[in-house]
């Protein structure tokens, strides 16, 4: 996998949509480096009071992905989208292994990024059991949410990771 650049607002880019897909691409990145980088132990422990792991983590971003784009604004049929829940805390089952986990987040970033590609970014979402009656947001709002979402659980990464092994920073 190649490392996109960091979306820094200096480098032109051609439209609003580009940034979106930029920071997503650069923090997804960011996030499968910083979890391959923990010791195989690390994986499935938890070093904090709340008890969420590492690869639990790494799940529920791929869900919350699939949850906004494909379930809430494409409004489709989804079989199982809190999959990554379980007993109202985050999940994954012993059989799911770090490397399917990748495959599903490189998976989900495709069918996101060909949401983006053929959607305004203005475009409203569409009715659907995932809104539970709130008012539908823009594709660019659900993108910023999710920006901010992997944002935010990589810094959350980054501590368990200091933590476990001492490895700081990007």
């Amino acid at each position: 996998m190649i490392a996109p650049p960091f979306p820094d607002p200096s480098i032109p880019v051609a439209s609003r949509a580009e940034v979106l897909v930029g920071y997503l691409d650069y923090f997804r990145y960011r996030l499968i480096t910083k979890i391959r980088g923990l010791p195989a132990g690390e994986l499935r422990r938890s070093r904090l009071p709340s008890g969420w792991t590492p690869i639990e983590l790494f799940k529920h971003l791929i869900y919350d992905e699939l949850r906004w784009v494909e379930w809430r604004f494409e409004g489709r049929d989804v079989a199982d989208p809190w999959g990554d829940d379980r007993d109202d805390r985050w999940y994954v089952s012993h059989e799911e292994t770090l490397d399917d986990l990748v495959a599903a987040l490189h998976a989900q970033a495709a069918r996101t990024r060909a949401v983006i590609e053929t959607n305004d970014l203005a475009q409203i979402g569409k009715p659907g059991p995932g809104w539970n009656g709130a008012d539908l947001p823009t594709l660019e709002r659900i993108l910023l949410h999710l920006i901010q979402e992997y944002a935010r659980h990589l810094g959350h990464l980054d501590i368990v990771a200091e933590l476990a092994d001492g490895q700081v920073g990007e």
